[in-house]
């Protein structure tokens, strides 16, 4: 079981959307940078992720899983670019903003910290049950 966290800017798509997309979740389309297609490759079925609100909020808000395998986005014109599926699994029941995961020591090596910018970002375990501890959230899903 790998952790991941996914950026989006809410007017774009939002954590509500995600949870409107259900059970089959939908495909993370869009990324056009070779690291974050690379950590989309690696995934597997059934790894959760954050769901994280990017330019507005600055905050995780949900968590997520993988529902399907890296495959050719079908946004992109280009065969190099991949998506995964992902579905909404649970809300987080405090948002956990960037702000307070860069106050943390215990993240302070978090790619949300060191690799802003990158759009999917591989999260370690003790990470993961952090921000969840850091967000309410008693039994993570994992």
């Amino acid at each position: 079981m790998a952790f991941w966290l996914y950026k989006s800017e809410p007017f774009k798509w939002s954590w509500a959307m995600q949870k409107d997309a259900g059970e089959a979740g939908t495909e993370w389309t869009g990324v056009r940078n070779y690291s974050a297609r690379n950590n989309m490759r690696a995934m597997k079925i059934g790894d959760k992720g954050f769901f994280y609100h990017s330019n507005e909020g600055l905050e995780v808000v949900g968590i997520t899983e993988v529902c399907a395998l890296s495959a050719p986005d079908s946004t992109a014109d280009d065969p190099r670019w991949d998506c995964v599926h992902i579905r909404a699994i649970c809300d987080m029941p405090k948002p956990v903003t960037l702000k307070d995961v860069k106050a943390n020591p215990a993240l302070e090596k978090m790619a949300l910290v060191t690799s802003m910018r990158l759009s999917v970002q591989p999260v370690t375990e003790a990470e993961y049950f952090e921000v969840c501890r850091m967000g309410g959230l008693e039994n993570p899903p994992t």
